[in-house]
This record gives C-alpha cells, sequence and structure tokens, in this order.
C-alpha cells in the first residue's frame, strides 16, 4: 500500500512509536531472531539486505499495479511543474502593460524559470541519492516550498520580485525533472524501464504544450495573474496527493532505514547495510565534488555525454524558440484570440501519443531480445530512435514555417507541429535510457548535467525569438533552425558505430564490460 511508506504514513508511525503501520520486522519476530540468533560478536558488521526474492518492501518487487500508480504520481509531479514554464506565457502580454516593459523583457519570467530548474537538479539529484536522505524528503519539501512561492509571485507588484520568485520556483520545482527518471529506474528492471521512461516522458511534454492551452482563456479572461493562481491550485493538489500517497523508492534509503530499525529492535550496533558501507568512506570533500563538480567533470570530459547533451540542448532550445512562433503565426496570421492559440499546440500533444505505439513495438520486438541473461543491454543499443527523431525535426521546421501563411488553413502548420513531439519524444527517451545505461555508477550526476545544459539553452533562446522571426520571417526563421538541427543528426550514428570503443579506451568514468 502507497500509504504505508509515503511521508504522512511515516509521521504516524513516528507520533506513535510504531504501533501503527508497523513495518514486516515489528509484525514477525522470526525476521528479529536471524540477527540475534545468528550474531557473531567477534564480526565488524553483520550484513542487513532483503529478506528474500519477493520482498514487499523492494521496489524492484512491487506488483504491477503499485509501479504503474507510482509511475503515475511521478509523471503529475513532473507535469505539475514542466506546466509553470509555459504556463506562464500568455500572460506576459499583460505582464508587459502592467509594469511597462518591453516584451523581451517579459520574457525574463519565463526564461529564469527555466534557468531555475536547470540549476537545481545540482543540489537535489545528488542529495536524493544519499542513503540517509532518500527521494520522498526531497521530493515532498521542495514541492512544499514551490507551492508556497506561488503565493508571493501572483501577488508581485514590481518585476524584480516577479522574477526573482520565479527564479526560485523553477530552482525548488527541479527534482522531479532530473531524478524522476531515477525513480522510476529504482522500480523496473533495465528491459522494461524504457516503457515507463517513455510515459514519463510524456507528462513531460504536455506541461509546456498544456500550458498555454490552460493559461490562455485564465489570461485572456483575468490577466497574468490567474495562470499563477492555476499553477498553484495545480501543484498545491499535487502537494497533498503525494504527501499522502507516495511511497520511498529509493533501495539505499529503504535498507539503510531497516537497518536503523533492527539495531533498536535487536540492541546490536554491527548492523549494516550496503549503501551505508558505501556511504561510509565518503568524505564532505567528496559529496561537495559530487554535487557541484562531477557533473560538468563528466559533461565536459566525457564525449558521449558531451555530445548528446549539446544535441539535446539544442533541441531543447530550438523548442522554446519555436514556441515564440505561434502567437506570432496564429495570432497574426489567422487571428487566434488568446485562449484559441492555445488550442493551436494540441498537435504537438497528438504527435507525441501516436508514437508511443510504435516505439514500444520496437522496445519489445528489437530492444528486449537483446538483453543478456544477466539482464545487460549495450548502451549504444537504446540510440536507433535518436537518428530516426532527429530526422522529424527539420521535417517539423520545414512544414511548419512555409506552410504558416493566410492561403493555407490553419490545420495545417498544427499537423506540421506534431512532428516536433515525434522527434523529441525519439530523442528524449533514446538519451535518458542510454546516459544511465552507459554510467550506471553516476546517473545522477550525468542526469543533472543532461538537465542543466539543456536548460541554459532553453533559459537563453526565447531572448532572440521574437525579433528573429520578425526579421526573418516565419519561413526563413523556422527554416534556419531546421539547418541547425540537420547538423545535428549524424551524432546518434557516430555514436552507434563508435561508442563501445570511445566507452572503453578513452572513458574514465562509463560502463566498459558490454
Amino acid at each position: 500500500m502507497s500509504f504505508h511508506d509515503s511521508i504522512c504514513g511515516q509521521i504516524i508511525r513516528l507520533i506513535s512509536r510504531g504501533r501503527y503501520l508497523g513495518y514486516t520486522e515489528q509484525r514477525d519476530p522470526s525476521l528479529v531472531e536471524r540477527f540475534i540468533d545468528g550474531s557473531d560478536p567477534e564480526k565488524d558488521f553483520i550484513f542487513v539486505d532483503w529478506w528474500d526474492e519477493r520482498d514487499p518492501e523492494n521496489p524492484q518487487k512491487w506488483s504491477l499495479w503499485k509501479k504503474i500508480f507510482v509511475t503515475f504520481e511521478i509523471c503529475l509531479l513532473t507535469f505539475s511543474v514542466y506546466i509553470g514554464s509555459a504556463i506562464y506565457t500568455p500572460g506576459i502580454t499583460t505582464i508587459t502593460k502592467d509594469f511597462g516593459i518591453s516584451s523581451v523583457t517579459g520574457t525574463l519570467g519565463l526564461t529564469l524559470y527555466v534557468a531555475g530548474y536547470g540549476l537545481g537538479p545540482l543540489l537535489w539529484s545528488p542529495m536524493s541519492e544519499v542513503p540517509q536522505i532518500g527521494r520522498n524528503p526531497v521530493y515532498i519539501a521542495t514541492l512544499a516550498v514551490f507551492v508556497a512561492l506561488q503565493v508571493p509571485t501572483v501577488l508581485a507588484g514590481n518585476l524584480g520580485t516577479l522574477l526573482a520568485f520565479r527564479f526560485l520556483s523553477g530552482f525548488f520545482g527541479s527534482p522531479a525533472l532530473a531524478t524522476g527518471g531515477a525513480s522510476i529506474a529504482d522500480m523496473y528492471k533495465p528491459a522494461k524501464r524504457a516503457y515507463a521512461i517513455g510515459i514519463w516522458g510524456i507528462s513531460a511534454v504536455c506541461g509546456p504544450v498544456l500550458g498555454p492551452l490552460v493559461g490562455g482563456f485564465a489570461a485572456q479572461a483575468n490577466g497574468w495573474r490567474w495562470t499563477i493562481w492555476e499553477l498553484l491550485w495545480l501543484s498545491g493538489f499535487t502537494l497533498v496527493f503525494l504527501f499522502f500517497l507516495l511511497p520511498e523508492t529509493s533501495s539505499a534509503n529503504i535498507l539503510y532505514r531497516r537497518t536503523r530499525r533492527l539495531r533498536k529492535l535487536t540492541g546490536q550496533t554491527n548492523l549494516k547495510c550496503q549503501p551505508q558501507i558505501e556511504s561510509e568512506g565518503i568524505t564532505a570533500r567528496e559529496v561537495v565534488m559530487m554535487i557541484l563538480v562531477r557533473p560538468f567533470t563528466l559533461n565536459f570530459t566525457e564525449p558521449m555525454v558531451f555530445l548528446l547533451n549539446l544535441y539535446i540542448a539544442l533541441i531543447y532550445g530550438l523548442l522554446y524558440v519555436w514556441f515564440e512562433s505561434f502567437p506570432i503565426v496564429f495570432e497574426g496570421i489567422y487571428h487566434f484570440n488568446l485562449g484559441q492559440l492555445g488550442l493551436a499546440f494540441l498537435g504537438i500533444l497528438i504527435g507525441a501519443f501516436l508514437v508511443i505505439p510504435p516505439y514500444y513495438y520496437w522496445i519489445y520486438k528489437k530492444v528486449e531480445p537483446q538483453f543478456d541473461e544477466g539482464g545487460h543491454l549495450s548502451p549504444e543499443a537504446r540510440l536507433p530512435p535518436a537518428l530516426v527523431g532527429g530526422c522529424f525535426i527539420p521535417i517539423c521546421l520545414f512544414w511548419f514555417g512555409w506552410s504558416a501563411r493566410p492561403s493555407i488553413h490553419w490545420i495545417m502548420p498544427i499537423i506540421g507541429s506534431s512532428y516536433f513531439s515525434i522527434g523529441t519524444f525519439l530523442l528524449f527517451n533514446s538519451v535518458l535510457n542510454y546516459l544511465p545505461d552507459a554510467y550506471p555508477d553516476y546517473a545522477a550526476s550525468v542526469l543533472a548535467g543532461n538537465d542543466l545544459f539543456r536548460s541554459a539553452l532553453g533559459a537563453g533562446f526565447p531572448l532572440f525569438a521574437s525579433a528573429m522571426y520578425q526579421n526573418l520571417g516565419v519561413g526563413w526563421a523556422s527554416s534556419t533552425l531546421a539547418f541547425i538541427s540537420i547538423v545535428f543528426i549524424p551524432i546518434p550514428l557516430v555514436l552507434m558505430k563508435y561508442g563501445g570503443t570511445l566507452r572503453k579506451r578513452f572513458s574514465r568514468y562509463a560502463r566498459t564490460d558490454i
């Protein structure tokens, strides 16, 4: 049951001193006796592990329905934060009027939010890997701050206050954006992980896509402050829902807490679990290095990480530049109002859902059979969809740019926009599965670096988007973005052919045994 190990469940257990919602060993004394009768005072420590192959507290052994439910919770958390970037954009027009600023200055509320959720994972992701902390306290504590920050944001009386709280909102809302994939990996074996990562990726797509739709009608009727009220209501509901029903997924934290309970029940201080043993040798300097230095080290010294992060960052930046063209096209050319403009983004969402069945079919038929008996797979086997996805990006941009004209029906650029989500879905899912496979011991750091890199471009690119589209026109501005994306298409192909050699000969951190 999810409530049992949620933050609320743990608080009830703490207050009742274990009388309610007790753990297995508290209900079954025979489990505790293993560590009393079999103890040896001469040993340095006694090893604590899962009870057996079907231990219900092991996230890998949870029932399928529980895994699906927890995956839904991670998706809800991701959506609730990701929507915070795009839900702001319909209100930029009224923000410029309220504060007497230019539209570029008003866009800073978007870029600073994106910058915040690029920097946040550098702190929160490694923190969630610490056995003594786990993932749940990080998720719930930062989300609570995120919800609280929406109040001063919506009440902001000047631009400086608004921008400061938008940045802080992104910073504190960021854990799910980088750590969500790690939570999913906690529950699913590598052969099945790609299915769940795909659903999680859709939740990330839904945020920026539905943001203008949800915020558009609110901003049109009541101004920009109502877009932030909507974000407050959604994130507040998510906070309450997860507080009661999100269980801990970190096996390191679950085993650490089990060890503490067994120490208390047996009175033996030499009980230790594997995560505790591994963390004992970590110094404060190494923790700082892991949080502040390792993501940069991996990004700039590992060729595979650098190339893929650069590609993903470029696509992410192009996405936010391209989004800025939607008001120019659908308000300027097709005369949509602000609410209708939000509906124009639905083509992107439809494309994301259409690509799931063929992608899952490919995983089932081509990827799963390649796993060996030990459950291992060459990381490069994850990359073929990235090559296909890279080709869809320029197709979308050319189609969208040259079909957006008064003589052509508005449905044509909307249909063209669907190709972008197909491309980004295939690219992002390939990379988000490749990096943890290639760097299993540094997954949190490598994903945090990926998040920082792509958010940096996503934050900076919108600042010149409007000027670019106004000066070059929709057709040539979109074509320029398409030509840039074409240059990067060969990257997955190069890694598919030479990635194994690069990992084994030139990498200090990557996996070299497969």
